[in-house]
């Protein structure tokens, strides 16, 4: 390794999904990458391409300072880039959350960033780096049966929006990304829940299930995706918060100059709410 050689980390980069596309960037722009997978998942994507990997649970502690110390011996202590990507789905009714499910969301969603930071902030401040934490456009608008997810991608926005201002007198630069629906396989590992029995929401069963299994019509390619967060991440004065993905320019007007209720309107003929609505009224009707 040259002395000017950089380096990028980047957490969650399972085949795939966004991380993959990012260490794959990095690594044509000329930046050193360092992908992370989970300890049993499969790494053959990244090693056919030449990228350096350590396995890494963020959800616990052992696991993140283990790979501390193999990313110092790496790059002699200094971090130019760390991307937090890691990050699951849940999809349900509000009202229907499985609080132990959400609890390990948030351990990877929001609390796994924090945890990399809390280990790998002098790293950063020895190279004057940069912080990118992949939000989403979930945690700005009420996507229904997001509840959950939404609520740990606005956590993580607002961390990163006072993680900014922290670290800016340390050099540091914190990079938030608002992220429209991108082509991935993250919604996989969720495609599994179905709406508890007696719910609220079983007028809705059946299209619940087609929204679990989706794939979103338009979504932006990943590879895509990674090109331009890459190149925003390796600006010298990123903006705070970059919008990229499908449907992300939209929302970020609507959200900038629509009242909040805008939101509601929109939720309600997307999702056929009002088909919930006349199927509870009539319900009620039947119990008075």
């Amino acid at each position: 390794m040259t002395k000017d050689q950089k380096f990028a980390l980047v957490t969650g980069c399972g085949r795939g999904g966004i991380g993959e596309g990012l260490v794959t960037e990095y690594k044509r722009r000329g930046i050193h990458p360092i992908a992370t997978v989970l300890p049993n998942e499969a790494s053959d994507h990244l090693s056919e391409a030449g990228i350096t990997f350590f396995p890494l649970d963020v959800t616990v502690e052992k696991s993140v300072v283990d790979l501390k110390a193999a990313v110092q011996k790496l790059t002699g202590g200094r971090l130019d880039v760390l991307v937090n990507c890691a990050g699951i789905a849940y999809t349900m009714p509000a009202i229907d959350t499985d609080v132990v499910a959400v609890q390990k969301m948030f351990d990877i969603n929001l609390f796994g960033p924090m945890r990399m930071v809390h280990h790998f902030h002098g790293m950063l401040i020895q190279a004057k780096g940069t912080i990118v934490n992949i939000g989403s456009i979930g945690g700005v608008i009420p996507f229904i049966y997001g509840s959950s997810y939404n609520a740990s991608k606005a956590a993580l926005h607002h961390w990163g929006n006072t993680l900014r201002a922290e670290m800016a007198p340390l050099g540091v630069k914190v990079l938030t990304v608002i992220s429209g629906e991108v082509s991935t396989n993250i919604l996989k590992s969720d495609s599994h829940r179905k709406l508890p029995e007696g719910s609220y929401y079983s007028a809705l069963a059946e299209s619940f299930q087609q929204h679990v299994v989706r794939t979103p019509k338009g979504a932006t390619d990943r590879f895509d995706y990674a090109s331009h967060v890459v190149a925003e991440s390796l600006k010298a004065s990123p903006t705070p918060w970059f919008w990229y993905g499908s449907n992300s320019f939209v929302i970020r007007l609507i959200d900038m100059f629509c009242w909040r209720s805008v939101w509601d309107t929109m939720m309600w003929n997307m999702f056929g709410l009002g088909r919930l609505a006349k199927a509870h009224s009539a319900i009620m009707k039947k119990i008075v």
